[in-house]
């Protein structure tokens, strides 16, 4: 895994903005040889367009992963639900799922539609005009038997579009994300009855797609959302002591998970949720970041450039980062069509420069910027970043 030695290296937190065609192909779920070949030359023209607007670090922008609407805010989880046997249709959407309490000492999720944020804002949710309102969504799969990887196939063409990509545009750097454990266990369990059972087998079957890209050379991101996001699906509000017990068991199932596989070669990714919202229910990040480290990872991306988590550079101030690892800041927003000054940018990246040392900071996005904003935007963004990183890197080295 690089390191910012000579300048501060950029790159972005994974899903990137799709072409109309490759929508187009996927909602129709088309397969076969023309749209084997349609994914493998968007990949390149994917890389190569991170490439020329200065990102060091890159990915196939989640291409591989099915993505059927222009606006998609959950495709990082989705994909997996065709890469995983043991899934049935669910019989409930989303937002009308049964609410679950939460007692003291025993943390349990909620439904989305239960979700503090969501309550405390029920009318901005609910009015389409409101910006934030994902209206109606369908019923997502369940647990009805045992959980198995299936999608060798699926991560070995990942695998072999982003080498392609990589030697075709001359790319030093890749990496391909994958769903967390804990990410994984999220949806209703039917079959086993037991939470720490799923997450296990969660486990065993998310290693396989853990292996296959770090055995082919390229570097692992685990999308993991849950680790923040979570706080705010349990209700009653838990203590943070009861939260944080409660999260060790995904960061335990993350680490078998990884086992065998060099921490140099992952970089773990935590977020608030990607959705367009108030946040005000957000877990403070000092809770989090000690919980964070004992990932075995070599590098940790993060949520920076919000507004609702950009002063909490602070906490490096009182966390020591081992030597080893590295952060992945988020210095761009992916929740404001906004586009950042390349100055600011600039002084993101100094702040933590100045606590953690500039040779261990990589600058990114908060979270993915496919279908969260405009591909136009979304180019000037990680311009912005490039641009911004090159005139930090002319006042630190």
């Amino acid at each position: 895994m690089h390191r910012s030695e000579n300048r501060i290296l950029t790159t972005h937190a994974g899903s990137l903005p799709r072409t109309d065609q490759l929508i187009e192909a996927n909602r129709a779920r088309t397969g076969g040889q023309d749209y084997d070949q349609l994914l493998t030359e968007s990949v390149v023209d994917v890389v190569q367009r991170q490439k020329d607007l200065g990102i060091d670090v890159v990915n196939d922008g989640e291409y591989g992963h099915a993505m059927s609407e222009d606006t998609d805010y959950g495709a990082w989880w989705h994909y997996i639900f065709d890469r995983l046997d043991g899934l049935g249709p669910g019989s409930v959407d989303l937002w009308n799922q049964p609410a679950v309490r939460s007692e003291p000492g025993h943390v349990r999720l909620t439904s989305f539609g239960d979700r503090r944020d969501r309550q405390r804002f029920q009318d901005a949710y609910t009015d389409p005009s409101s910006g934030i309102s994902t209206g109606n969504l369908p019923p997502f799969p369940e647990f009805v038997g045992p959980i198995r990887y299936v999608g060798q196939e699926a991560v070995a063409r990942d695998i072999a579009n982003l080498k392609r990509a990589l030697e075709t545009t001359g790319a030093s750097e890749g990496y391909l994300a994958s769903l967390s454990p804990g990410s994984c266990a999220r949806l209703e369990d039917k079959h086993y009855g037991d939470e720490d059972e799923v997450l296990q087998a969660c486990a065993e079957a998310m290693r396989e797609e853990y292996r296959a890209i770090t055995d082919a050379g390229l570097i692992v991101q685990i999308d993991d959302p849950s680790i923040a996001e979570n706080w705010d699906q349990i209700n009653p509000e838990p203590s943070v002591e009861d939260y944080l017990a409660f999260t060790a068991k995904r960061v335990e199932a993350i680490n078998y998970a990884l086992e065998g596989i060099p921490a140099e070669q992952v970089r773990f990714h935590l977020c608030w949720g990607s959705w367009h919202g108030p946040h005000t229910t957000d877990l403070e990040f000092k809770h989090l970041v000690r919980t964070m480290l004992q990932i075995n990872a070599g590098a940790f991306s993060f949520e920076a450039a919000n507004a609702r988590h950009e002063h909490e550079w602070r906490v490096w101030e009182d966390v020591s980062l081992p030597e080893d690892k590295l952060i992945i800041p988020g210095i761009v927003s992916h929740a404001t069509n906004v586009v950042e000054h390349p100055e600011l940018v600039a002084e993101r990246i100094e702040r933590f420069a100045s606590v953690v040392g500039r040779e261990r900071v990589i600058a990114s996005t908060d979270c993915g910027l496919g279908g969260r904003i405009h591909p136009q935007i979304a180019a000037a963004k990680l311009e912005a970043l490039a641009q911004g990183a090159e005139i930090a890197s002319s006042r630190l080295f």
